[in-house]
């Protein structure tokens, strides 16, 4: 069995690649570069999701797809070329990578998009699962400087909360929806076991770092000022409206959510708590590094809400 991998690069497609490589299939991935570093056994093919010719050619032979889309601009139209490509060959299975929630959140553009493509993987004969994750926790590992320097937790969570999921979480149950049966024609809603306020995310972080680490609130417009120092505008808007929608219908994961995601992984899906401790550990090696080979650097000071783009 052979399976291709799209956005084999990023946080989640290189999660799904490990996992993969544990199990005995033959994977391919997806990637712009020849020289993308992949585990070892993957095999690189070059392609875009914009050019339906390369991703034709990177379907040949291939019995499976894991289709995750990067939010772009265009990124419905990427979604439906792959599955268009899929379709044609009939492939054995799809696995797709959308939102949790996706369907109530339709005035946010990437979201939007992922319930199109859903639309389209019901109605054809293709045989399918659908991945809607939560926030990934590996988002937070960009807050370095403004938790560690700040001493606050920008992400504007809000007082409901969300049930955010580690990366590793939602790659080990793509990989089982890959390569054992009994997944096609289910809907998998990837949670964490918590609810994460902001409030709550700072005070784990507080106790981690052993300083006061302050939640500042939701200034949507700040968020969104902020966002567009780090990434295009189009993109500061579009997550200013995702992390909206959290604070207007919740993000919490729903009865039996939990369940079905522990049958499926064969344990319970990670604590935000843990990603945490292993982030602070990783934070603390990396500053010995730069010390011991550059010596002390001098920091400069954070703005309130600034942070690194957020990926879902």
């Amino acid at each position: 069995m052979t399976i291709l991998v799209t956005g084999s690069t990023g946080r989640v497609g290189s999660a799904v690649l490990k996992e993969l490589v544990k199990r005995n299939v033959s994977i391919r991935a997806l990637v712009r570069e020849p020289d993308a570093k992949l585990p070892e056994g993957v095999q690189a093919v070059v392609g875009d999701l914009l050019d339906p010719v390369s991703i034709d050619k990177a379907l040949e032979g291939v019995d499976k797809l894991y289709l995750l889309n990067a939010v772009v601009p265009d990124e419905l139209t990427q979604g439906l070329i792959a599955f268009g490509l899929a379709k044609k060959r009939k492939l054995k299975h799809i696995v797709y990578h959308s939102v949790f929630k996706a369907d109530q959140f339709k005035d946010v553009p990437h979201f939007a998009s992922k319930v199109a493509i859903e639309n389209a993987l019901r109605d054809f004969d293709v045989p399918f699962t659908i991945m809607r994750p939560n926030y990934f926790f590996q988002n937070d590992a960009s807050l370095k400087s403004p938790l560690m320097e700040a001493g606050i937790y920008p992400m504007p969570l809000g007082t409901p909360g969300i049930s955010a999921v580690d990366v590793r979480d939602i790659a080990e149950a793509a990989a089982i929806a890959l390569t054992t049966e009994g997944h096609c024609g289910k809907t998998y809603n990837i949670n964490g076991p918590e609810i994460l306020s902001g409030a709550k995310a700072a005070s784990i972080w507080s106790a981690l770092l052993g300083k006061t680490i302050r939640y500042p609130g939701e200034d949507m417009d700040a968020f969104e000022e902020q966002m567009r120092k780090k990434a295009p505008s189009w993109s500061a808007f579009d997550i200013r409206m995702m992390f909206l929608g959290y604070l207007e219908r919740g993000f919490i994961t729903g009865d039996g959510d939990l369940k079905t995601l522990t049958a499926l992984l064969g344990h319970g899906p990670r604590r935000y708590e843990d990603f945490a401790k292993e982030t602070v550990l990783e934070w603390k090696k990396d500053d010995k590094s730069v010390q011991s080979s550059k010596g002390t650097q001098a920091t400069q000071p954070v703005r309130d809400h600034e942070y690194e783009p957020v990926q879902t």
